[in-house]
């Protein structure tokens, strides 16, 4: 027996809260996530500093990488085996795939990309290509397995159908974050009928259909992440967090630049400051090593490091103000002005911050983002896009919304010091009086 074709003695199951089990029936999946790569996983927050906000947001990325490779289980062993469309010898490197889609995530996720210039879709390849455990174990399939499970996730695979599964506008991934993290929110915008979008899911050969009777599911789909989007991925305190955790970063980094002398060395973040971080720094760094030196830093003779730190930490976090960047640069200008008259460093403590979602496009050439669009099966076997279909879905097809804070540490502008007038005049440009 090949090890591709290996099973385990007893099925092993995962409880889950989302989709009641997890199975694992193949060796090579229960090896996966036994390397040290993906357990790393656990201790990378899901949904980064959105705890701050919904207080049980405390899942992983462990846990949605796990729900991930089920519902890809239950498409490929349920709904298209047997069916002509399907070649079940890809079966294997979908679930691969599926499973190590988010191995390259850092600790708070995109705080940490924006600071240091990283991108976790480069760090999960060269975790699967380079000399690692999850590597050593793609490649008892064949030499060539993991490469073709980096090409998959990167999207440069020829296999359209299986990067569909992962990567499209109704895949796996988003199946799975849209109900696991209202469930752990608590909130009930991300909940949508995937039962019934598992049933009517169709192979074809470039992407996965759904039959026709199954629009409504669809277009309750979208909306949930439309909702989802607004009610939690952008909720403006969430927002406010990750300013503060961004400005952290960039204030360790510039003290570190300019040969400061910190009272505990951050030696796992040396790398991220010099440009030059390695597969096996990364490795070792996770939000537990980012917490521990959050910790230290608010101790730091530094007085911005240690005030940033200890906001992030107790949860003291900025306030915000709606902003909106085309009309109100001006105002921009005369607070950063008036922010250092008052001895506030508006480099940190005065921050535009904006988010930006595009709940449901077509197919657009030529477009940056090109997104391949939803096709409906109809019972004559003709394929047509779902916003030509759905006027609900038409009605928000293409529509970008964008949303603008500005964001502020009001504590430090109620104080009664040497700077009271310069500060009334502040608090009077942010409509605060």
């Amino acid at each position: 027996m090949s090890y591709a074709t290996e099973k385990l003695t007893e099925e092993k199951v995962f409880k889950d809260p989302v989709h009641r089990y997890i199975h694992v029936k193949d060796r090579l999946i229960w090896d996966l996530i036994g390397t040290k790569e993906f357990q790393r996983l656990r201790r990378i927050k899901q949904l980064g500093t959105t705890f701050l906000t919904f207080h049980g947001a405390e899942h992983s990325r462990f846990n949605h990488s796990l729900g991930v490779y089920e519902i890809v289980r239950r498409i490929v062993d349920d709904v298209f085996k047997g069916r002509p469309e399907w070649n079940d010898d890809d079966r294997l490197l979908t679930l691969c795939a599926a499973l190590l889609h988010d191995l390259g995530h850092g600790p708070f996720s995109h705080s940490f990309e924006k600071v240091f210039g990283l991108d976790h879709e480069n760090f999960t390849k060269k975790i699967i290509l380079s000399n690692t455990e999850v590597n050593n174990v793609l490649r008892r399939v064949s030499d060539d397995f993991p490469k073709k499970v980096e090409e998959i996730i990167a999207k440069t695979s020829k296999n359209k159908l299986v990067i569909s599964l992962i990567s499209s506008q109704i895949d796996a991934d988003r199946m799975d974050y849209l109900q696991r993290d209202a469930y752990f929110t608590g909130v009930s915008y991300g909940h949508f009928d995937m039962e019934r979008i598992l049933r009517v899911m169709r192979p074809r050969e470039d992407q996965v259909v759904i039959k026709q009777s199954g629009m409504h599911a669809v277009e309750d789909y979208i909306m949930s992440r439309y909702q989802m989007y607004w009610q939690v991925y952008f909720h403006p305190v969430t927002r406010s967090a990750e300013v503060i955790l961004t400005k952290i970063l960039h204030r360790a980094k510039a003290l570190y630049e300019a040969s400061y002398q910190f009272k505990q060395a951050p030696a796992h973040f040396y790398s991220l400051f010099k440009g030059e971080i390695t597969v096996d720094d990364y490795i070792h760094l996770d939000e537990s090593i980012s917490l521990y030196y959050f910790q230290m830093w608010q101790w730091e003779e530094d007085e911005i490091l240690s005030d940033l730190a200890q906001r992030f930490l107790d949860r003291h976090l900025f306030k915000y103000v709606e902003f909106d960047p085309a009309k109100e640069y001006k105002k921009l200008s005369e607070l950063s002005i008036l922010f250092l008259k008052a001895g506030i460093d508006p480099e940190y403590y005065l921050v535009v911050d904006s988010s930006s979602d595009l709940p449901y496009d077509f197919y657009r050439p030529g477009e940056e983002e090109e997104r391949l669009p939803i096709h409906l099966l109809s019972k004559n076997g003709e394929v047509r896009e779902l916003s030509r279909e759905s006027s609900i879905v038409d009605a928000i097809s293409g529509k970008r919304r964008t949303d603008h804070k500005l964001y502020y540490p009001a504590n430090l502008l109620h104080d009664e010091g040497p700077h009271k007038e310069i500060k009334k005049q502040i608090r009077k440009l942010l409509d605060l009086e």
